[in-house]
């Protein structure tokens, strides 16, 4: 299989396996007017198996999501078709708008514009709990 480089882009890499449809759902990436390649399954020395996103085109991408589903993603940024930074992303200690509280007697369900806001309370179990009811909220992993 053959996957071509990318001039100028984002390459999402170190994605847990099976985690890069989600990402691409979250991410809004289908609405984009660009080439998006999904690779799932490729071999790892690190990790096993995992699975990559390049996005042929420079976007504003939200670190926060990304370190939500997965904190072990690395984002690598290309110009010109070389590799010009690298980051890492972290569990957010804030997430909005990805995840909905679940609790029906939670303001969030019953005021339609508030927004779905979650706080990181158990970084080792990532475990995050509505800031308006204290929900917890389901596992991403």
């Amino acid at each position: 299989m053959t996957i071509d480089s990318i001039k100028n882009g984002i390459v999402l890499d170190h994605i847990r396996a099976g985690q890069s449809m989600e990402l691409y759902r979250i991410l809004g990436l289908s609405e984009l007017d660009c080439s998006v390649a999904i690779i799932k399954n490729v071999q790892s020395g690190k990790m096993g198996r995992k699975d990559i996103i390049k996005i042929d085109a420079q976007i504003d991408l939200d670190l926060d999501v990304l370190g939500y589903v997965d904190p072990g993603i690395t984002v690598n940024i290309i110009r010109d078709g070389k590799r010009i930074e690298k980051r890492h992303v972290e569990l957010p200690r804030l997430v909005r708008g990805v995840i909905r509280c679940k609790n029906p007697r939670c303001i969030t369900s019953t005021e339609q514009d508030i927004e779905h806001v979650f706080r990181l309370t158990d970084r080792d179990r990532r475990v995050y709990r509505c800031v308006y009811c204290e929900s917890k909220a389901k596992p991403q992993i």
